[in-house]
């Protein structure tokens, strides 16, 4: 199939050139291409153990992406049995950007517990380590908020963590889809819901010369998480819980590099 040629929803189609994308217009597991998978117990003291290509917590079907975090009784390969499952798709060693625009139309989960994210990391990351190689938090919703999205940057300077978040309170975001979208430049980076710009970020807070990690290739993650160090307390009954991903958008400027 050829690139479909898709102008950026919510900002300027003159200036904006698709240059991959996932419309999800296919049925079963996520396009292997495209995505890649992170497996079992990986970050922030989390509940959830991350499947890898298990239909149950990845799927594509009715034109869209279908992360599914549940509460169940399972026994991965070569692992003890766990009590929550869900998965993480990424886009590493497969697809990496460095500017540009990343746009995400989806339909949060909702209830207490739930952590979902659309975020990228520095594809330097094995060699770096984090927060050297840079984090740009697209979107994160914590159920037990309701109302509040999150845009974050994880950076490092000499040594130690810094980050520098926006947030954007909302109405419901769970009832109903938006979209989530940076748009990433050499100076700055700019943080959307829908077409409300909520937090800029420059780029120089992060050190001035080129060894800065968002003047760097990033890969992209979006996870359904549960619990852990921001999730928090779970409430088993509102599992199964979907997070819905109606499309993935990665744009250049148009005219640009």
């Amino acid at each position: 199939m050829g690139m479909l040629v898709i102008a950026a929803s919510g900002a300027d189609a003159q200036k904006w050139k698709l240059v991959w994308s996932d419309e999800f217009d296919y049925q079963g597991l996520p396009d292997k291409t495209k995505w890649d998978y992170e497996q079992g117990f990986v970050r922030n003291d989390e509940s959830q153990y991350y499947t890898r290509a298990r239909l149950e917590n990845a799927r594509v079907e009715g034109g869209m992406l279908i992360l599914e975090c549940r509460k169940e009784h399972f026994t991965p390969k070569h692992h003890a049995p766990v009590e929550y499952t869900a998965a993480s798709l990424i886009t590493r060693k497969k697809a990496s950007w460095q500017y540009g625009r990343i746009e995400v139309r989806a339909k949060l989960p909702q209830g207490r517990g739930v952590w979902p994210a659309i975020w990228t990391l520095g594809t330097n990351i094995s060699r770096a380590g984090w927060p050297a190689c840079g984090e740009i938090d697209i979107m994160e919703f914590v159920g037990k908020e309701t109302n509040n999205i999150h845009g974050t940057l994880h950076y490092a300077v000499d040594g130690q963590h810094q980050s520098d978040s926006g947030t954007m309170e909302t109405a419901k975001p769970n009832d109903d889809f938006h979209i989530y979208a940076v748009e990433w430049y050499p100076d700055r980076i700019d943080f959307f819901f829908d077409s409300k710009k909520y937090h800029t970020v420059l780029i120089d807070k992060a050190g001035k010369g080129e060894e800065n990690p968002f003047r760097a290739p990033h890969y992209l993650l979006i996870n359904f998480a549960l619990g852990g160090s921001w999730g928090g307390p779970i409430d088993d009954t509102v599992l199964p819980q979907r997070f819905l991903i109606d499309y993935v958008r990665v744009y250049k400027e148009a005219g640009g590099q």
